[in-house]
C-alpha cells in the first residue's frame, strides 16, 4: 500500500483516495494528487493560482468571480469587480489589495480570475 500525503489544509494524516482525488476526512478538503506536486515551483516557493488554475504574480489584475460579503458591514464586492495591482501573501488570505469604493481587503485566490 502506498503512503498518501497529509491534507494540505489541516495536515490530517488520514487522507484517502476517492476516484482520482484525495480526500481529508477531517476538513472535507479534496485535491488532485498532481496538485500537491504543482503547488510549489522549481525554486521551492509557493505558487498562487486563480480559480481557473492560472498562475498569479504580484502586480496582476484580477476579476472577482463571486459576490463577496464584507464581514462586519452590509457592503458586498460584486461579481466582475476588477482589482488592479494585487500583492500575494502567505496567511489566511492569499491576496492583499485595494478595491475602489471599499478600501484595503484580503481576498482568497479561489474567488478571483486573472484578466
Amino acid at each position: 500500500m502506498s503512503e498518501l500525503p497529509p491534507c494540505p489544509k489541516c495536515d490530517c494524516p488520514w487522507t484517502y483516495e476517492d476516484a482520482t482525488l484525495l480526500v481529508c476526512p477531517e476538513c472535507a478538503h479534496e485535491w488532485s494528487p498532481d496538485a500537491a506536486a504543482n503547488s510549489e515551483d522549481a525554486a521551492g516557493g509557493k505558487v498562487w493560482r486563480d480559480a481557473n488554475g492560472t498562475e498569479l504574480t504580484d502586480g496582476d489584475t484580477v476579476t472577482v468571480i463571486k459576490d463577496l460579503k464584507i464581514k462586519g458591514t452590509s457592503q458586498v464586492v460584486k461579481v466582475g469587480t476588477k482589482v488592479k495591482n494585487i500583492r500575494l501573501v502567505d496567511g489566511d488570505h492569499d491576496i492583499d489589495c485595494r478595491i475602489d469604493g471599499v478600501g484595503q481587503m484580503g481576498l482568497k485566490t479561489e474567488f478571483v480570475k486573472r484578466v
